[in-house]
């Protein structure tokens, strides 16, 4: 029998629960085995077969050559009462784990700026592929050499800006790009749970996907690597939503060639 392909999953030492638990669903939906990646429990990269890197705390911005800046805490949006019903009903377990074990416990953590960047160089020198997910992606393009925008409240003056771990904001996907052929749509809904965004992309990293209104990219590939994409959203979090899972599905067939 075919072994699975051993997946590794980054997080914070603290917190982060929620977004392991439904990343490593995720993997083993699509035939992956995962296992949990953090500071204090650190992987040997040689047993990896495909990687994860995943949300959390804002990357150091001396890692991108930009001073911290000091940014409002983002609110989240007030939810209709038929949003909470539907919270009740049909996703209670998203709630209730996401609401108490956040993935950002402080707001910047260098030890697993560190330990994300060492395994994402050997990721991606042996070919094997990585998933960036929100903060995973803007990490992703550091190392290419690209920069972030720390805050991006500047981007929402006429439309408000979305915080929500439902599908409520829409991107538009660039026709022929990797991303298009996977998620089989060029428009999709989106949930948003980020407060910063890439600035400049970074060497040979192509924005394949854009918020509509703002132009904020929301998705990259990198066409120099079997599979390297990064996603600004949470697919984690939208298992119900079969095109978000085929991200999955893809990194792990590519994860068996490895």
């Amino acid at each position: 029998m075919e072994s699975k392909p051993l997946i590794g999953i980054t997080g914070p030492d603290h917190g982060g629960g929620a977004a392991w638990f439904f990343t490593a669903v995720s993997v083993i939906l699509a035939g992956g085995l995962p296992e949990r990646i953090t500071p204090s429990r650190p992987a040997d990269p040689e047993r990896l077969d495909g990687l994860i890197l995943g949300g959390g705390a804002d990357v150091e911005p001396k890692k991108y050559g930009q001073e911290l800046l000091e940014k409002a805490v983002l609110v989240k949006n007030r939810r209709t009462v038929f949003e909470w019903l539907l919270s009740i009903l049909f996703f209670p377990v998203y709630w209730i784990i996401r609401y108490f074990r956040h993935t950002k416990s402080a707001a910047i953590d260098l030890e697993r700026d560190a330990l994300e960047l060492t395994l994402l160089e050997d990721a991606l020198e042996k070919g094997k592929p990585v998933l960036g997910i929100c903060r995973g992606m803007q990490l992703m393009n550091v190392h290419f050499g690209g920069s972030l925008h720390q805050d991006i409240r500047g981007f929402y003056i006429e439309q408000p800006q979305v915080t929500s771990i439902f599908p409520k904001k829409r991107v538009v996907i660039q026709e022929n790009s990797r991303l298009e052929e996977l998620l089989q749509t060029n428009v999709c809904n989106v949930n948003a749970l980020h407060n910063q965004a890439i600035d400049k992309p970074g060497k040979g990293v192509e924005p394949v996907a854009h918020e509509l209104y703002t132009d904020i990219v929301q998705a990259i590939e990198h066409p120099g690597y079997p599979f390297a994409i990064g996603v600004q959203w949470h697919p984690e979090y939208l298992i119900q939503i079969s095109r978000q899972r085929n991200i999955f599905r893809e990194l792990v067939r590519c994860a068996r060639k490895v």
